[in-house]
């Protein structure tokens, strides 16, 4: 199988104008071959002679895979260009170039997003063996990352179609049991209703499945607006309401109004719905519940506390792990598919935030969820391959 052709895009940051001829030069004529991935990698090289040259070329839209750096520039240093650069969020694969290293700055750029040193001056010899070193990792990395993007693809291909195989035996399922249970023969009617609980099971554990794959595959566009997550959170405490009420728990929201965010309003309430459900379902009875949102500054954050069962250490540490449900004889009774907890942590992290929780047996559990606000213009549709929205479907774990 011939190998597979990839250019990597080399931009170099340095004032030593004859030293980037130099280096564009070498890079011209060189090519590595990746063997684990059977890719021949060539290169095109663009030189800055400042650090603001690199960054307004990147601003204008410019993109680069590997970045030879000098540590000492004139205007912006090297570590100014690499704390540029990582406020930005982007990753560009860095070797710094410079005589001017120290232990202390090493550790600082390398902490920061800086792969390897080259110390000046150098022969061609070692530039090579630096860029060979830098491009098997990026090359290792990028098509590590297809292949979990494909692997979540096929996932998200293999639910959909398991998703409509069940969904007609299911349903018809479900309406023979309904006729079932019009029969009023009382020794049948708990089997009845005990098997409809089951089939309702049974749905609601595809859905789940679709929202996660959805998430995860980029197969739905998200579309943002201005929301108000204490309107949200309302509905979500309007949803348990019959159930609180028949077990005597109190659900009360703390809020300042409005707390408001531009997101996409499904994917919040998908947060919000499983973490009161979760909230109400494992609680005692007559227990409590106590919603609370707040923002500050660009983050908005939702903490949903229970009088509920609890977990231990070990039980907590995997609690967003997907199909984990814990068992004991507290929870035996309680259904539910395992994933709606990973749901919400994922969906935290659209958000450049995340899901905690701290919690005691026998006392009760706080879950904790952080949210950016995504700075896209109300109403803008979104689409991205790494995350997607959840669906039309927010039904708790």
């Amino acid at each position: 199988m011939d190998p597979q052709q990839q250019t990597l895009h080399v931009a170099m940051v340095d004032d030593e104008e004859p030293l980037c001829l130099g280096v564009r030069r070498i890079l011209k004529k060189y090519e590595v071959h990746v063997p684990d991935v059977h890719v021949d990698v060539d290169f095109t090289f663009t030189y800055f002679t400042n650090g603001e040259g690199l960054i307004e070329a990147i601003k204008d839209g410019a993109e680069y895979d590997l970045l030879l750096l000098d540590l000492k520039l004139p205007g912006m240093s090297g570590l100014d260009v690499l704390t540029a650069i990582n406020s930005d969020g982007r990753e560009i694969l860095t070797i710094m170039i410079t005589a001017y290293a120290t232990f202390e700055t090493a550790v600082q750029a390398t902490k920061m997003i800086a792969y390897d040193f080259l110390p000046k001056p150098f022969w061609p010899e070692e530039l090579r063996y630096a860029v060979r070193k830098a491009t098997n990792q990026f090359v290792l990395s990028r098509e590590a990352r297809k292949l979990a993007e494909e692997k979540r693809q096929v996932r998200f291909n293999f639910i959909s179609v398991l998703a409509h195989e069940f969904k007609a035996p299911l349903n018809a399922t479900e309406g023979y049991l309904d006729i079932l249970r019009t029969d009023e023969t009382p020794e049948n009617l708990p089997m009845i209703e005990r098997s409809i609980v089951r089939v309702e099971g049974m749905k609601k554990l595809i859905f789940d499945l679709l929202d996660l794959t959805r998430i995860e595959s980029g197969q739905k566009q998200r579309n943002f607006a201005e929301v108000d997550v204490v309107e949200l959170a309302g509905r979500s405490v309007e949803m348990v309401a019959t159930e609180a009420a028949g077990r005597d728990i109190t659900v009360e929201l703390h809020a300042e109004q409005p707390v408001a965010m531009v997101a996409d309003p499904s994917e919040i309430e998908i947060i919000l719905n499983n973490l009161v459900s979760n909230a109400v379902k494992y609680n005692r009875d007559s227990g409590r519940v106590d919603v609370r949102l707040a923002r500050h500054d660009d983050e908005v954050r939702i903490e949903v506390q229970d009088t509920g069962i609890g977990l231990t250490p070990e039980e907590a540490g995997k609690l967003f792990n997907e199909f984990t449900r814990i068992k004991n004889q507290d929870t035996v009774k309680v259904l539910g598919s395992g994933l709606g907890l990973s749901t919400v942590r994922k969906l935290a992290q659209l958000y450049g935030g995340d899901a905690a929780v701290q919690s005691e047996r026998h006392v009760g559990s706080t879950f904790t969820v952080r949210l950016h606000d995504s700075g896209m213009e109300p109403g803008a549709p979104h689409s991205d391959a790494s995350a997607s929205a959840a669906t039309a479907s927010a039904a708790p774990c």
